[in-house]
């Protein structure tokens, strides 16, 4: 019998890749293994979900039976591997071995957990896929102050969404904006006072450094002295590409799995897509790269190779009290910046010397112009 195409996780990368691979190839075994319940799934749904009202439940597109019939595919749940033999093409399950013919990595990125003291940190939530949802949504049943830690995207979607749910929200981040890896300080402050306006307090510069129980409520201590109540805290500081098992393995890590433009690894029939990889220096956390590696790699693993490009990547953020789209100018590339517009309406322009555009943030109407700028930016990944 032949050895399937394994992968290992079912998020967005793992599951549209094995839709993808489907279209071309309907035989080959398929084996999909996971750490969580299988359920289909958009990740990005979950900072959406509490202004849809929508439990986990809400947000679950699929089970994890449908989608093995609909890929012809077994899929294995709550199911760790514990190692990579890229020697003997296995992986291992315990004590179990696994042979595969292709093995694809798709297990996304780890949270980053800060440390805090006190005996309330087991209130402190991270939201990395729909059984931390879960797990949150059962916990904020009744609650109505959240502290969240964390001023980039995430945390500012959560805020959002949260005080759309009718939540009092509180934002800490040790930063001087919002955004501040991401955003031009204007779009920043224009996204900024819109979530003020639904009542959103942010304490920019401090750190939470000890969250403390007070009755059925929590005390959260600040770097600066400062002290906020609250029934819950969402962890928003950051992820990391998960790559302790892949190096383990031999397999070639700088921030994320190292892959070339085919999506191979360092060793010939090992692949990686999604946010856990690096493709050309490039670890992009978002979705429409994702996809352009899932129809590639696709392509390779039915016998026809194909190297993946990435055109323009604009990033869509769901903070609808100001809309904002971004495309960063790409790393390493100097330019001049310009800002247009007033108030919550935005188009803040980055150009080189020659007077190429290289990015853009466009917030509230400004962002209807992101097609026209899209067509003038540069690929990321030619």
């Amino acid at each position: 019998m032949t050895d399937p195409v394994v992968i290992i996780g079912t998020g967005l990368a793992g599951y549209n890749l094995a839709r993808e691979f489907r279209k071309l190839d309907g035989e080959t075994p398929l084996l999909l293994i996971t750490a969580d319940d299988g359920r289909s799934y958009s990740k990005p749904m979950l900072s959406t979900g509490f202004a849809k009202h929508k439990d986990a439940d809400g947000l679950s597109m699929a089970e994890p039976g449908a989608m093995a019939e609909q890929l012809k595919a077994e899929i294995r749940t709550h199911t760790r591997i514990s190692g990579i033999d890229p020697g003997h093409k296995r992986v291992w399950i315990g004590e179990e071995q696994v042979r595969y013919r292709d093995l694809v990595l798709a297990w996304g990125a780890e949270t980053v957990r800060v440390p805090v003291e006190g005996d309330g940190v087991d209130a402190v939530f991270p939201i990395n896929d729909l059984e931390d949802y879960a797990r949150f949504r059962v916990a904020a049943a009744g609650k109505r102050r959240v502290l969240i830690l964390g001023a980039g995207l995430i945390g500012c979607e959560f805020a959002n969404d949260m005080s759309l749910g009718g939540f009092e929200v509180d934002v800490v981040a040790p930063c001087e904006q919002v955004m501040p890896t991401l955003l031009h300080p204007a779009a920043a402050s224009a996204v900024q006072a819109g979530l003020e306006g639904l009542g959103v307090r942010f304490h920019l510069g401090p750190v939470l450094t000890r969250l403390q129980r007070a009755g059925e409520a929590l005390e959260a201590h600040l770097s600066d002295g400062s002290v906020i109540a609250c029934d819950l805290v969402v962890s928003a500081v950051g992820l990391r590409p998960r790559t302790d098992i892949a190096a383990a393995a031999g397999l070639r890590i700088n921030r994320g799995v190292v892959v070339d433009r085919q999506l191979r690894t360092s060793h010939a029939n090992i692949f990686a897509l999604g946010d856990c990889a690096e493709v050309e220096g490039l670890n992009l956390l978002y979705v429409m790269p994702l996809m352009s590696c899932a129809r590639a790699l696709a392509q390779t693993l039915a016998g026809h190779p194909a190297t993946v490009a990435y055109g323009p990547m604009p990033i869509t953020v769901k903070t609808p009290v100001c809309p904002l789209v971004v495309s960063p100018p790409p790393s390493g590339n100097e330019g001049t910046w310009t800002v247009e517009g007033q108030g919550s309406d935005l188009k803040v322009l980055c150009h080189d010397a020659h007077g190429q555009l290289l990015g853009y943030a466009l917030t509230g109407a400004a962002v209807m112009e992101k097609l026209a700028l899209n067509r003038q930016l540069p690929a990321l990944l030619a």
